[in-house]
């Protein structure tokens, strides 16, 4: 998916929307400060050092008195710990609390928060609709707001073994999405920025946007990543293979070195030919095959086209979390 050049995300950001979504921002004013900047710090040997880095930076939102705070969750993945900044210019230490890479949601804890920060309250995505009017905010108060519109709610699937059912897209994009909070025109939080887009609409001409992971997704696991650092529910299967779509065909563009697919053979440039005897179409259309074999652990059939021959591999499947190297409360 390609990324959007910087100048003319700086230019969409500006364009005018509709007066709704303009007023609203406005409107949010002492929301702002429970939006805060996030630094993590991520040890050498980390799985993610080496894409995602071992300093990373964005935005995270505050969501209960206890300082407990939603991000998004490669901004803290592997990390040994982090840091804070609020509104006020304190820096504070934060813990690591949970990750899920189903939804790709992460949980951090400030040690403490300033006296009378009010957390944001979580609202329901399931009520968002076409061309609602929300606001894309990230850590630095109000200048670091933008007004925009919610493009569609539909699937988005990443080559990296990710689907989201009812992703949020919104547009014009908004230039620090990382863990940017989603509000909704009563202020309350909605989504979780995840990704810039080249466009947010299915079909037509080309609207670079943002997509942004439901808050609705949390509800079901907040408990569980609050307690256990992790979902208790059946996890996906991962293989270890990145997967693009080239010129129609499902194309693996990368293979996770120790991973389960490296082991079992599959290639860079193989070509998905099918799984379970049908052809799959697209990416959402692949993971729903793979998935359906079963919870991680499950062995996962599937053909691939290599030098003009078809091959069968048989990928015994693993929990990613455990290839990882995760740390602290985790």
């Amino acid at each position: 998916m390609r990324l959007v050049p910087r100048l003319l995300i700086l230019l969409l950001v500006f364009l005018p929307l509709p007066p709704a979504a303009a007023q609203q921002a406005s409107q949010l004013t002492g929301t702002f400060d429970a939006i805060v900047r996030l630094r993590t710090f991520v040890p050498a040997d980390a799985r993610t050092a080496a894409t995602l880095g071992r300093e990373r930076e964005g935005t995270a939102i505050l969501i209960d008195g206890s300082g407990l705070l939603l991000t998004i969750g490669y901004l803290m993945v592997e990390a040994s710990g982090g840091e804070v900044r609020f509104a006020d210019g304190r820096t504070v230490p934060a813990q690591v609390v949970g990750y899920d890479h189903d939804t790709g949601f992460g949980l951090m804890r400030a040690v403490e928060i300033p006296k009378g920060l009010r957390p944001i309250a979580l609202g329901k995505s399931s009520a968002l609709r076409e061309r609602d009017p929300v606001v894309v905010a990230a850590h630095g108060g109000p200048d670091a707001a933008a007004p925009a519109f919610v493009v569609s709610r539909r699937t988005f699937a990443g080559s990296w073994e990710y689907m989201l059912e009812s992703a949020i897209w919104t547009s014009p994009p908004h230039p620090a999405w990382s863990g940017a909070a989603l509000l909704d025109p009563s202020g309350r939080l909605v989504g979780v920025g995840s990704l810039i887009v080249a466009s947010a609409n299915g079909s037509g001409p080309a609207m670079p946007g943002n997509v942004f992971v439901p808050v609705d997704d949390l509800l079901p696991i907040l408990a569980d990543l609050i307690d256990q650092g992790r979902s208790m529910a059946p996890v996906h299967p991962w293989l270890g293979m990145a997967v693009e779509p080239l010129a129609g065909r499902l194309f693996v563009v990368r293979v996770t070195p120790d991973g389960p697919a490296a082991r079992a053979g599959v290639q860079r440039g193989d070509v998905i030919a099918s799984v379970k005897g049908r052809q799959p179409d697209a990416l959402d259309d692949l993971f729903r095959a793979l998935w359906a074999q079963g919870p991680a652990g499950t062995t996962i059939e599937f053909d691939v086209l290599r030098e003009g021959q078809v091959r069968r591999m048989a990928v015994p499947s693993a929990d990613r979390r455990r290839h990882l190297k995760l740390r602290s409360s985790l």
